[in-house]
């Protein structure tokens, strides 16, 4: 009896052992361990990517829309997009977003499972929008955007109203944290000139014409800029709650036969769109110039060489905003703001080394937003996202 008792035992404790063994290779296959580590000295909320080839044992026998994502510690889920850059049906990034304490690391599992994360009406978005002639606009829960296509420009060229002939990127004044854009524009069509009015959720005061706007380009040369006309096309690739990314395509424009794409992406959270410019051009160009128009000239200037970052400063009816371009310091060759007595000619300008190739930030923040109150706040703003672009939060996959 003690002999078969013993027996028993042995055998359930090695079906036990075998029980675990087989439930720890489970769990290994269904989860993968995600450090996010924050090199600066200030706390850090940003969407982090992970590649697909990173999540590949979690892909084999689970879907996209259920891989998961929760913090380590709180055990809370996060909110998650797939993007897929080439269109072919599958997600070629994942993204999360992560919040890392200054100088630390936090740690996120990524997991198959049927959980859902919590909504939130803060999201990002862009669209092609005909019922406005046919402007490309994008937003996140802190700013909006736009540029103008082939059919505005084709008004202006005729002669006709209502057209724009521009290549410089507009800003709109929003002081919600939810989408505006489509209803912005649908009451624009029953109301015209509705968006330049302030109903509560902010307004576009903000003029464009044919300077730069915010972080439009050219090519600087004999003190002109030659710079493009409108987009002729476009392509959406993402639009969701953590990123949208999408780009525009101009004719060829200046004397060096520039054939320009510029990939345009813009993160929660965030106050920058990020520009990723790619060109071929007959001729070798000179230089890559980026602006921001300086409107009255009524505004203050700034230029930080040394952490790459320019900015302006202006009063816009009873508020102010503040304009600026980020980008790596090693590529700049000059900045300086250009006087002119042409309207929408007058630009802070950066010029750049070329490249085939170049990335910059550019964006605004508003006072009448409630995000900062002041121009000290506003340089903050523009110093930590310099200090971002430089220094990305380090993930390392365990």
């Amino acid at each position: 009896m003690k002999k078969g008792l013993k027996k028993l035992v042995k055998v359930c404790f090695l079906a036990v052992l075998a029980l675990s063994a087989a439930s720890c290779k489970s769990s290994s296959e269904n989860e993968v361990t995600v450090e996010v580590k924050n090199n600066l000295d200030f706390d850090r909320k940003e969407v982090v990517s992970i590649e697909r080839s990173k999540l590949e044992k979690l892909l084999k026998n689970n879907l996209e829309s259920e891989i998961k994502v929760k913090s380590e510690d709180s055990g809370k889920y996060l909110r998650t997009q797939w993007i897929d850059y080439n269109g072919d049906g599958k997600g070629d990034e994942f993204l999360f977003q992560a919040e890392v304490k200054a100088g630390a690391s936090a740690a996120y599992l990524i997991v198959a499972g049927s959980e859902i994360a919590p909504e939130s009406k803060a999201v990002t978005f862009s669209r092609f929008v005909p019922e406005r002639i046919d402007d490309y606009a994008w937003e996140n829960n802190r700013v909006a955007f736009r540029a103008y296509g082939p059919t505005a420009q084709k008004l202006v060229e005729e002669g006709k109203e209502g057209g724009t002939l521009s290549s410089g990127i507009d800003l709109w004044f929003k002081k919600v944290d939810y989408s505006i854009i489509d209803s912005w524009y649908r009451k624009n069509v029953s109301s015209p000139g509705y968006y330049h009015m302030e109903h509560g959720e902010g307004y576009d005061p903000y003029h464009v014409g044919a300077s730069r706007g915010t972080g439009g380009g050219g090519i600087w040369e004999q003190d002109s800029l030659q710079v493009a006309k409108n987009f002729v096309n476009y392509k959406t690739i993402a639009k969701g709650p953590l990123r949208t990314v999408f780009e525009l395509t101009y004719a060829p424009w200046s004397s060096y036969g520039v054939h320009e794409v510029k990939r345009i992406s813009l993160d929660l959270d965030s106050n920058f769109s990020k520009f990723e410019i790619t060109y071929r051009s007959e001729k070798k160009i000179p230089n890559y110039t980026l602006g921001i128009t300086l409107h009255e000239k009524k505004g203050e200037v700034n230029i930080n060489k040394l952490k790459g970052w320019i900015r302006y400063w202006e009063k816009v009816d009873s508020s102010y905003v503040g304009e600026g371009i980020v980008l790596n310091p090693k590529i700049i060759d000059t900045a300086f703001a250009y006087d002119s007595k042409v309207p929408d000619q007058s630009n802070l300008l950066v010029s750049t080394k070329p490249n085939a190739r170049l990335v910059y930030y550019a964006g605004f923040s508003w006072t009448g937003s409630g995000q900062i109150t002041d121009v000290t706040q506003w340089d903050q703003m523009l110093g930590r996202q310099a200090e971002i672009a430089g220094n990305p939060l380090k993930i390392t996959i365990k």
